[in-house]
């Protein structure tokens, strides 16, 4: 009973510390006792602050609490719990050689000298206090990881007063380039109906535009990742932004040309790349009668339409 009350103790700290999620587990728990070196007969007050590696964070908590991990969750430990630690200055890396290398078999840890008095004085009429001055002059691993995220997102102005947040990676830095790259240089004037990716599948989504094209839809997970209208040509575009799958295959091509079977414009099918590596793994999947844009060379395209376009070109 007393381990698994010291257990609790230590995953109530490393909320009031407003760890991530998913570090206020047992495991994270245990690693923060080692750098304690708080044993379950040990009172708070007793916390030590011994420089310990990984391996013998393990060998600890299954000496001090019956916890016995596998030597192959040394990098859990390490990549899970001591390395938010160590982000969040919860605990000191390598004080005693800083520039020891970061795959040294000898790196060690130690808490954080101004945490360590803050948790000595856990379970005392004085912690509540001692916590809320730590915390006031510094930013919580948690707000880091919010702010880093935001920071991480990408922002897409598509009409004056609007503006769309992307949900962060390569699929959607690819959308960006549609909307900020293609558009204006094929779609001239066009207005944007639909954009996914935005972390909430309905974050940008013109219905009435839609609607007035005829265009009734009833199942948002099967559009394209960008949808633009071009009111000079009665055109719609479909476009399909392509990283790591989804081109304009055939059946993409069918599945599409149902989707928006009664449709007043006409659709224009588009498979979007980053690059002509990326394009060139696709290149035997793309349907006929589409078009391919690749975002490194922006003012071109590549027209799978037979003899629609075949014809020399006047030269300067």
């Amino acid at each position: 009973m007393r381990k698994e009350t010291r257990l609790s103790q230590a995953r109530a700290i490393l909320a009031d510390l407003d760890l991530p999620k998913a570090q206020q587990n047992e495991r994270t728990a245990l690693c923060l006792l080692a750098l304690l070196d708080l044993t379950p007969d040990k009172k708070w007050s007793r916390a030590q602050s011994p420089m310990i590696g990984i391996t013998p964070i393990m060998d600890w908590a299954r000496k001090h609490y019956g916890k016995d991990y596998a030597p192959n969750t040394r990098e859990t430990v390490r990549r899970q719990s001591m390395h938010q630690f160590v982000q969040a200055g919860i605990s000191l890396y390598n004080p005693d050689k800083p520039e020891r290398p970061v795959n040294s078999p000898h790196a060690v840890y130690q808490i954080a000298p101004e945490l360590l008095d803050v948790l000595r004085a856990y379970n005392t009429a004085h912690y509540t206090n001692k916590l809320a001055a730590y915390l006031s002059v510094r930013t919580t691993l948690a707000e880091m990881y919010a702010r880093r995220r935001e920071m991480a997102m990408v922002p897409l102005k598509v009409k004056e007063g609007t503006e769309i947040v992307l949900s962060a990676g390569e699929h959607s830095a690819l959308i960006k380039r549609v909307v900020e790259d293609f558009s204006p240089r094929f779609v001239a004037g066009g207005r944007l109906a639909y954009v996914g990716d935005t972390g909430d599948k309905y974050g940008y989504f013109d219905a009435d535009l839609l609607k007035q094209l005829c265009v009734a839809l009833d199942n948002h997970g099967k559009l394209p990742d960008v949808v633009i209208y071009s009111e000079a040509n009665n055109w719609l575009f479909l476009v399909e932004s392509v990283t790591s799958h989804g081109p304009v295959d055939s059946k993409r091509h069918t599945e599409l040309e149902l989707l928006f079977a009664g449709c007043s414009a006409g659709l224009v099918y588009v498979s979007a790349f980053p690059n002509r590596k990326v394009f060139l793994r696709y290149i035997e999947a793309i349907a006929w009668e589409t078009e391919v844009w690749i975002a490194d060379a922006p003012s071109h395209m590549i027209h799978f339409n037979g003899a629609k376009f075949l014809g020399p070109y006047t030269r300067a």
